[in-house]
């Protein structure tokens, strides 16, 4: 049975979508910081690094939101480590997973579009990205680079 949207469904859903891929994004980037921060990584959080000339506002849409940096990764840290912290979003898949579980209700079978959209917005969030893969596949690598050399650009 298709979804019939009015627009302001299709208004809210935009919202909705729009605030949970940002609140998405932030819990990303912090659950890797978090996962660095318990096994010792000093880190810098910067937030809206691409702001530049057009300010804030723009920023968001056109750049990154959030970034996470590792100051200098301590010798003695296991490439296990790196590859902990580059997947940890993934946790943020939880709640769909207890979907598929049963333990929670199915949020799509609701038919309410905007929860719908920032379903999807939380889901895209917890996936981790290109560069997140990139680490987790070479941590070694960049554990060896990061052990000698200070991070921040």
């Amino acid at each position: 049975m298709p979804l019939q949207a009015s627009p302001t469904d299709l208004l809210l859903a935009g919202g909705a979508l729009l605030l949970a891929l940002g609140v998405g994004t932030v819990a990303h980037e912090f659950a890797h910081a978090l996962v660095l921060r318990a096994l010792g990584v000093p880190v810098d959080v910067r937030w809206l690094p691409d702001r530049g000339d057009s300010g804030p506002a723009t920023a968001g849409f056109a750049g990154r939101w959030a970034t996470v940096t590792p100051r200098r990764l301590p010798a003695d840290l296991p490439p296990r480590g790196l590859r902990l912290a580059a997947l940890a979003p993934l946790a943020m898949a939880t709640p769909m997973a207890l979907v598929l579980l049963g333990v929670l209700p199915d949020p799509v079978a609701t038919g309410n579009l905007p929860l719908i959209a920032a379903t999807i917005a939380w889901f895209a969030c917890a996936l981790p990205s290109p560069q997140d893969f990139s680490l987790a596949w070479h941590a070694e690598a960049a554990r060896a680079a990061g052990s000698r050399a200070d991070l921040r650009r």
